[in-house]
């Protein structure tokens, strides 16, 4: 009886284990250095952004090579520090709310802990080839929906930037983990 008991605590020792290493590999992407005061390793102090404590925007434009650019920002906008870890979620919507294309893409990396003092910023990088230069079916989505890691609930942006790929050849959006700032 002793045995039984003792392996059934570590196949329960070892399924803890596995799910917590699960959810720590959940958010990998692309990573850039940032001075110690502005990213924290992951267990870092702190705790995570939520929704109703972040303001989404989208930044300028920076095109490239049939390429457009734009930094998908969240501010703190509560009174106290929080953290962000990973990848936004991102989806194009039409005025009534449905999704247009596919969901965009991680580009691969190590993502890194940004530390959000109240007021400050962390971007990530969406990018997508021109519909114009690529040929992919093209639309105008009224808003983006930004969702912060680990959250549900998405905070709308109005989409001011033209068409964006919805699907065909080239139809790809990516996006990258978030980083101190407000963008390259």
């Amino acid at each position: 009886m002793a045995t039984t008991s003792q392996s059934v605590r570590r196949a329960a020792l070892l399924a803890c284990a596995v799910t917590v290493l699960g959810s720590l590999t959940a958010c990998g992407t692309e990573h850039r250095a940032k001075t110690a005061a502005q990213q924290v390793p992951a267990a870092g102090t702190g705790t995570r952004c939520h929704t109703f404590e972040l303001r989404a925007s989208v930044g300028r434009m920076d095109p490239g090579a049939g390429q457009r650019n734009f930094p998908v920002v969240l501010t703190n906008v509560s009174s106290r520090t929080c953290t962000l870890h990973g990848y936004p979620g991102a989806a194009f919507v039409d005025a009534s709310g449905r999704q247009l294309g596919p969901d965009p893409k991680r580009t691969p990396g190590e993502p890194a802990t940004v530390k959000l003092a109240p007021g400050k910023s962390a971007w990530a990088g969406l990018r997508y080839a021109s519909p114009e230069v690529s040929g992919a079916h093209a639309a105008t989505p009224a808003a983006l929906l930004v969702t912060p890691p680990d959250e549900r609930k998405p905070l709308e942006v109005r989409w001011k930037a033209g068409e964006v790929p919805v699907g065909g050849n080239a139809s790809s959006v990516f996006l990258t983990a978030f980083e101190a700032g407000s963008g390259p």
